[in-house]
């Protein structure tokens, strides 16, 4: 179940949802007015999720070459590479 606090908290009882965030590392969901607001989140968490996108996307592109065809063979890509680094 997410955490939910009042926008009040966010200026009140920071040490504690900085606490819950890193401990768990969850986010908290922010209100305004009882609406949902904003997502408070660890940097550490934050930046995980950046690199679980750029790991998706870059699966999804290599997923689209291989539909389109754009593929080599496994032996040719390391002579490719080799060949590239001087090896």
């Amino acid at each position: 179940m997410p955490a939910i606090r009042a926008s009040a908290d966010l200026r009140n009882k920071y040490v504690d949802i900085s606490n819950y965030c890193h401990t768990t590392n969850e986010p908290v969901f922010i209100t305004k007015n009882g609406q949902g607001d904003l997502a408070v989140m660890s940097i550490e968490q934050y930046d995980e999720m950046l690199a679980r996108i750029e790991l998706y996307s870059k699966l999804a592109a290599g997923m689209k070459d291989i539909q389109e065809g754009k593929v080599q063979p496994f032996d040719d890509a390391i002579a490719e590479i080799r060949k590239d680094l001087d090896i």
